[in-house]
């Protein structure tokens, strides 16, 4: 029997499953089943890889919920048969789908590693194959059997980060993602470099559960300095809003008028869920710091501490697929479930 851990990849679409037409420049999807071919590399890697590809793979900015639980399907479906799942996906959104996933995947116990890259995998410059490389190398990470890795994670340029906790900052750099609340998981050098006590722990005992329930009627509001009464009461009346991403200043803050004030009063009292994130690229909301904080923290809203938009939206969505009550929402949302903010 085989002790080499057994790694699936499931390409989504994106860049870096793409191969370039040299005759007309164009860029298409290759077959995954000749990625030896495209990358002999991977080789040399002490594991078996498998590949599964969605039948018709999508551009990144197309992703959704439905695909979602698309990928989580697939994990679950696959989940006894391999070590560790690399996922491949557009830069675009990959940060919306790797905190999605981590609150779709309850008690993981295996790695999920998002990645992808900027140039296609047969441009002479790119950085598909050190991506596809160390994150197949990352998911088969084992000790005594069991895998390094037991969380959802997105690898890219040299740093694996918890899926969570990141942000795509740039459209032209390789370096395109960062996790500003929180530091890197492992390091790519010329040794892997792992971070353990930043790992999430796994709860041996318990079965790997797939949420597939999610509920996408929310909205992210970013404040700016003229936002008008008409504009904030519309969207807060959209039919079937259910919540809200309110992106405010610096640790939270946000304009004292009455008629503000008023209007998130109004939609809490409705039933609505607003979460208070900050529009900063790093840092933490602490409500009340600020005069112009502590009314929104006495009419309950919640607070999203250091949480990222993307991992925001997404629990937003995941909570409000569970149907909890009302007075317990603001409680749960607060609390790390899979370690998007810091306790």
């Amino acid at each position: 029997m085989s002790s080499k851990a057994k790694i699936l990849l499931v390409y989504t679409g994106g860049t870096i499953g793409m191969s370039k037409d040299f005759e007309t420049g164009a860029l298409k999807a290759f077959n995954f089943g000749k990625l030896i071919q495209k990358i002999p590399e991977i080789k040399q890697l002490e594991c078996e890889i498998e590949s599964i590809s969605f039948e018709h793979p999508i551009d990144s900015s197309n992703m959704n919920p439905e695909m979602w639980t698309k990928i989580a399907a697939i994990i679950e479906e696959n989940y006894n048969a391999y070590d560790g799942f690399v996922v491949l996906h557009g830069s675009d959104t990959m940060s919306y789908s790797a905190s999605a996933l981590s609150f779709m995947l309850e008690n993981l116990a295996k790695p999920v590693v998002f990645t992808g890259s900027q140039l296609p995998i047969g441009d002479l410059r790119t950085d598909a194959k050190e991506n596809l490389i160390t994150a197949i190398q990352i998911a088969s990470l084992q000790e005594n059997g069991k895998p390094v890795i037991t969380e959802v994670c997105l690898y890219f340029e040299y740093k694996l980060y918890r899926g969570n906790r990141t942000s795509k900052v740039n459209a032209e750099h390789f370096k395109a993602f960062t996790a500003p609340n929180y530091p890197e998981l492992v390091e790519s050098g010329v040794h892997l470099t792992l971070n353990r006590h930043l790992f999430l722990p796994v709860n041996k005992d318990a079965k790997l559960i797939v949420h597939k329930n999610l509920d996408n009627h929310v909205a992210i509001i970013k404040m700016f300095p003229g936002m008008s009464e008409i504009v904030l009461a519309s969207i807060l009346e959209t039919k079937g809003l259910r919540g809200i991403i309110l992106e405010t200043y610096g640790s939270g803050n946000a304009p004292t008028e009455d008629w503000f004030l008023n209007l998130i009063e109004k939609a809490i009292k409705s039933g609505m869920h607003i979460v208070n994130v900050t529009q900063c690229s790093g840092g933490s909301v602490n409500m009340g710091q600020y005069e112009t904080s502590t009314a929104l923290k006495s009419l309950g809203v919640i607070s999203g501490k250091d949480i990222t938009t993307e991992a925001a939206i997404t629990k937003l969505m995941y909570l409000l697929g569970h149907n909890i009550p009302q007075n317990e929402f603001k409680d749960i949302f607060e609390t790390a479930l899979r370690g998007e903010i810091s306790l």
